[in-house]
C-alpha cells in the first residue's frame, strides 16, 4: 500500500495539498490584481463608476467610513429651517463664500455650516472632495463612487447654495506656479510628520507620493476654479495640512482672504484665523489689547477653578480632556520617588513628536528632536545640576516615535542625575512643576503654565506664549545654554517676580476664554449639540446674539476684541444658552 502521507512537507501536510494551497493563494491574488487593473480602467471611463454605484449599490455608501446617513437624514430640515430664516429676516446680500473640506466627518461638518451662513444670507460654495480617509490610497473607481454618492447626499442643499465636488471639476494635471509647488511640497511633509508622528520623512516614500500627488490635484483644481469663480473669502479646516493646506496656499496666491478654523477641547468654542493657519495660534492681537487691563474677581476665580481642575487631573466645565493620569500628589513625594537631592532641578516638558503644534515651529533647531538630542547631550556633562524629562502623557494614545528613544539614542544608559518619567507613569506633572527651578519647552502649554507657577521657563519653538513677557526666549543655541546655566547657576533670583506671574495668569484667561470664539457646533459633539442649538435657533436673534460676531468673523470681517467685560458677558450667555 502507498503511504499516502510519502512527500509531506515540513508541517506535516502532503506536498499535493500545500501545492493546492499555493494555487488557490495564488487564483486569489490574480483575482485581486485583474480587480484593481479592471477598476483602474473603469475609472477613467465616463459615467461607469456612478452607473455601478446606483445599481448594483442601491445608492449606499461605499464602505461604513464614509457614510453620512445622519446628513442624508436631517439635511431636508436644515435647508428647510435656512429657508425659514432668510424669509423672515430679509437678510442683505452678503459674501461669496466658498467652503472648502475633505474627509466625510469635515464634509457633514462644513454642510452644516454653510446651511448656517447660506441662512444668514451669504452666497456659499460648498467644495469637497470625497476621501474617506487620508493615508491610505484609493483608486479613481472607488474614488467616483464616494462621489456620486455624497453628491446624491447634498442635493436637498443645491437651493440654497452651490455644491462642487473637485472631483467632477478635476483640473488637468499640469504645472503649477513655483511658489504654489514648493508650498504644496512643505504640506505634503507635514501630512506624513503627521500622519506618522515623525519628524525627518523620507520623500520617497509611498505616503509622501501619495499625499503629493492629491495635494498638488486639489491645488491645480481649486486654482482652475477660484480664477473662474473668485470667492470674496475662503474658509477652510486647519489650513496647514491635507487638501486643505493645499487649497489654503492657492487662495493665498490668488490673494484672497482667508479664514481658517479648528476645534480644541474646549465644547462650544471655535478657533479662528484669519489670513493665517489656526494652528498657528496668533495671539498677538489679542495680547496687544488685553494685556494691560486686570483680570476681574470673577475671571481670576474661573482661571484658578481651571489651573486647579488640570493639576487635580479633572474635566472642568466645558474642557474635554483630561491628559494628567492623576490628581498631584505632592512635589516632596515626587522628589522622593525619583531619588531627587539638593541640586537645582530642571523640568524639560515634551511635546508629542510630529505633534501638529510642533511641526514648523523652529526657531533655531532644526526640529523638536535635535531640541531633545543636544539638551540632553549637554545635560549628560554638567552633574551639579539634575534633569527630569516628562514625556507627554498625550504619547499613550500615539503610536509614533517616543521621546524616551530619542532619549535612548543620546544616551542609552541614564547617568544617576538625569531621570525620564514615561507618559504612563502615575505621576502627576504639576507635582514636577513644584520641583522645578527651570522649565524647559518646547511648544506645549504646560510652559504657560509653569509661569503661572513663578518658574522660569526657557520657550524654544515658536509658540503662542512665547514672547509674551513671562517667558525666557531664545533666538539661538548659544544664548539658549546660556540661559539655562544663568538660571540654575542661582535660581531663587530668577523666580519669576509677582508682576510676571500676574501677566502669566493674565494671558492664560486671555488664551483659554478670550481667543476661542462661542460656537454652537462642535466637530466631535455637533450631532448631539443640534438638538439644543438647531439651526432655526442659531439663526433667530436670540442665537445671533450668541454666536453673531463669531459667523461674521468666519467670513473674514474683522475681529476687534472687545473689552474684557463685554467679552465675559458672551462667555456667560453661550454658557447660559447651553444650558436652557
Amino acid at each position: 500500500m502507498v503511504n499516502a502521507w510519502a512527500g509531506a512537507d515540513s508541517q506535516g501536510f502532503p506536498a499535493q495539498y500545500a501545492v493546492r494551497a499555493l494555487d488557490e493563494k495564488q487564483h486569489k491574488l490574480d483575482t485581486m490584481i485583474k480587480k484593481k487593473d479592471i477598476k483602474r480602467l473603469l475609472g477613467e471611463l465616463p459615467l461607469t463608476a456612478e452607473v455601478y454605484w446606483q445599481l448594483r449599490q442601491g445608492g449606499r455608501p461605499l464602505s461604513k467610513s464614509f457614510s453620512m446617513r445622519r446628513t442624508a437624514k436631517r439635511l431636508p430640515d436644515w435647508v428647510a429651517q435656512a429657508n425659514r430664516a432668510l424669509q423672515e429676516n430679509s437678510p442683505a446680500a452678503g459674501k461669496g463664500v466658498l467652503l472648502f473640506t475633505t474627509l466625510r466627518y469635515w464634509i457633514e461638518h462644513a454642510t452644516l455650516m454653510s446651511v448656517a451662513l447660506a441662512g444668514q444670507g451669504h452666497q456659499v460654495t460648498l467644495a469637497y472632495l470625497p476621501y474617506a480617509n487620508w493615508h491610505a490610497p484609493i483608486n479613481r473607481f472607488d474614488l467616483r463612487r464616494n462621489n456620486a454618492y455624497a453628491r446624491s447626499i447634498l442635493l436637498p442643499a443645491e437651493r440654497l447654495l452651490n455644491t462642487v465636488s473637485f472631483i467632477d471639476n478635476r483640473a488637468p494635471d499640469k504645472a503649477l506656479p513655483s511658489s504654489i509647488k514648493a508650498a504644496i511640497e512643505q504640506v505634503s511633509v507635514r501630512d506624513v510628520q503627521y500622519t506618522q508622528q515623525i519628524e525627518e520623512v523620507d520623500q520617497n516614500s509611498e505616503l509622501y507620493l501619495m499625499r503629493m500627488k492629491r495635494n498638488r490635484q486639489a491645488a491645480q483644481t481649486a486654482l482652475r476654479w477660484m480664477r473662474q469663480n473668485r470667492p470674496d473669502v475662503l474658509i477652510t479646516p486647519n489650513g496647514s495640512i491635507l487638501e486643505m493646506g493645499a487649497v489654503y496656499q492657492v487662495a493665498g496666491y490668488l490673494d484672497i482672504p482667508i479664514v481658517t478654523y479648528e476645534f480644541g477641547e474646549q465644547r462650544d468654542r471655535i478657533w479662528i484665523a484669519q489670513d493665517a493657519e489656526v494652528m498657528r495660534q496668533d495671539t498677538d492681537d489679542l495680547w496687544r489689547a488685553y494685556q494691560n487691563i486686570p483680570l476681574s474677581e470673577n475671571q481670576l476665580e474661573q482661571i484658578r477653578a481651571l489651573f486647579a481642575s488640570r493639576q487635580r487631573a479633572d474635566l472642568w466645565e466645558n474642557f474635554s480632556r483630561r491628559w494628567q493620569g492623576i490628581p498631584s500628589q505632592g512635589g516632596a513625594k515626587v522628589r522622593q520617588e525619583l531619588g531627587l537631592d539638593d541640586r537645582p532641578v530642571a523640568l524639560l516638558a515634551a511635546n508629542v513628536i510630529g505633534d501638529s503644534l510642533t511641526l514648523g515651529r523652529q526657531v533655531f533647531t532644526d526640529d523638536m528632536t535635535e531640541w531633545l538630542k543636544r539638551t540632553i547631550f549637554e545635560f549628560a556633562q554638567r552633574s551639579d545640576e539634575q534633569l527630569v524629562v516628562r514625556i507627554h502623557p498625550g504619547e499613550r494614545y500615539t503610536q509614533g516615535p517616543s521621546v524616551a528613544d530619542v532619549v535612548e539614542s543620546v544616551l542609552p544608559a541614564l547617568p544617576d542625575h538625569i531621570h525620564l518619567v514615561p507618559a504612563n507613569a502615575p505621576m502627576n506633572t504639576y507635582d514636577l512643576v513644584e520641583i522645578a527651578d527651570l522649565g524647559l519647552v518646547y511648544t506645549t502649554t504646560v510652559g504657560m503654565e509653569m509661569a503661572m507657577s513663578g518658574v522660569p521657563v526657557i520657550v524654544v519653538g515658536r509658540t503662542h506664549y512665547r514672547a509674551k513677557g513671562f517667558t525666557l526666549d531664545p533666538a539661538s543655541w548659544e544664548v539658549y545654554e546660556n540661559m539655562s546655566d544663568s538660571v540654575l547657576s542661582a535660581p531663587e533670583q530668577h523666580r519669576l517676580t509677582r508682576e510676571q506671574v500676574d501677566l502669566a495668569w493674565n494671558y492664560a484667561y486671555r488664551f483659554f476664554f478670550d481667543y476661542p470664539s462661542p460656537f454652537p457646533w462642535h466637530l466631535l459633539n455637533f450631532w448631539h449639540e443640534l438638538d439644543t442649538w438647531s439651526v432655526k435657533r442659531v439663526l433667530s436673534k436670540e442665537g445671533q446674539d450668541v454666536y453673531g460676531d463669531t459667523f461674521r468673523y468666519l467670513v473674514g470681517e474683522p475681529r476687534h476684541w472687545s473689552s474684557a467685560h463685554q467679552q465675559q458677558s458672551i462667555v456667560e450667555k453661550t454658557v447660559a444658552g447651553s444650558l436652557t
